[in-house]
């Protein structure tokens, strides 16, 4: 019986709500997080755009500034041609995430910018995009 107690006690905290760091995300104080993709595998781009998307209905999408940089081959989820894709990176741009892909990137893969998804923003170096949101305070996550 002792058990019992013991395993009730010890499964409440395992689905204890997420506590909020001050200050709390609000309109004025947004959570600003920034993703890497530099994968092409099926598996990789669908876990990114479902971890963003994640993130976003947990947060609201008033409460959160969100970009995701594409470079090296990860550019693959910016490009046209990846149709169901390119829905979901559409659905995302919808809630305000910002999709950046690398210039640097498109020269060596000979990628034109109406190859990308409309609404895709071009930087000169993704990697120098993402160096930049995470020294002005920006939270990068690498799912």
């Amino acid at each position: 019986m002792r058990y019992i107690y013991i395993l009730l006690l010890l499964s409440s905290f395992m689905f204890g709500d997420t506590e909020f760091a001050e200050p709390k995300p609000s309109f004025a104080n947004p959570r600003q997080i920034v993703f890497a993709i530099t994968e092409d595998s099926p598996h990789a781009l669908d876990h990114i755009l479902s971890v963003a998307n994640n993130v976003l209905e947990f947060y609201g999408t008033d409460n959160v500034e969100m970009e995701i940089v594409a470079y090296s081959i990860g550019i693959k989820l910016l490009l046209k041609s990846e149709k169901e894709i390119a829905k979901r990176v559409d659905a995302l741009m919808q809630s305000n995430v910002v999709f950046v892909a690398c210039h640097n990137t498109m020269k060596t893969k000979n990628i034109k910018e109406e190859d990308l998804v409309e609404g895709s923003v071009v930087v000169t170096a993704g990697v120098v995009e993402l160096l930049e949101r995470v020294k002005s305070g920006w939270i990068y996550i690498k799912p």
